[in-house]
């Protein structure tokens, strides 16, 4: 049986999924998209016996950001992790929307990593998927040995991220659905931003992005 955890925790306004990922007898665990609460982040991994040792972002939307300073400050040094092409979202509250919601928000010094990139991180492995679209930097974090797939807002049971916000593309993020997350194993379990965990199999039958019109 395998020791791999995973702990979804919504948090904020718009109910994100932070998730805790850690190996069941080891103190180190990675924390994906703390987007608000962090006292109750960091509580939680307390209670757990864990220390964080990485934060993987999924993307720079406000509400998967907002409690990222509020970790590195109880665990200074930690290295947050997020895609390449997202940096004017970590670094523009006006893009990132949190101006918009009263919670000017900002992340530096992040460690950006592209489509295939390896992180070993809390005894945990992690492949970098690129899938542009809800936002031109978004990525999915594939746990291929575990068939888990973090795939933040971009695919979620039976929909996906929406494009309408600053810098969305509806091609793009069809085209990283259909290219990058359907072509993976159908029994991976997929644990998006918000909502329900599901499995790349189902989506492939019932999301809207399967019956689209291949253009």
């Amino acid at each position: 049986m395998s020791d791999f955890r995973i702990k979804t925790y919504p948090v904020g306004q718009i109910g994100t999924n932070c998730y805790v990922l850690y190996r069941q007898g080891t103190e180190g665990a990675v924390i994906v998209d703390p987007g608000d609460n962090g006292a109750y982040i960091l509580n939680m991994c307390r209670e757990l016996s864990l220390t964080p040792e990485a934060i993987l972002l999924t993307h720079g939307h406000f509400d998967h950001i907002l409690a990222v300073e509020d970790i590195r400050r109880a665990f200074p040094g930690i290295k947050v992790y997020g895609g390449e092409a997202e940096k004017d979202l970590f670094t523009n509250p006006a893009l990132n929307l949190s101006a918009a919601f009263g919670s000017v928000c900002m992340v530096s010094d992040v460690e950006y990593v592209g489509d295939g990139d390896l992180l070993s991180l809390a005894g945990i492995s992690f492949e970098v998927l690129s899938t542009p679209g809800h936002t031109p930097g978004s990525v999915c974090y594939l746990v291929r040995e575990e068939d888990v797939l973090i795939s933040g807002d971009t695919l979620f049971q039976e929909s996906l991220g929406r494009t309408d916000l600053p810098t969305g593309n509806q091609n793009q993020i069809i085209k990283s659905i259909r290219e990058k997350l359907f072509t993976l194993r159908e029994d991976i379990l997929v644990y998006p931003g918000h909502g329900d965990k599901t499995t790349v199999g189902h989506e492939k039958v019932y999301n809207p992005v399967a019956s689209y019109n291949r253009g």
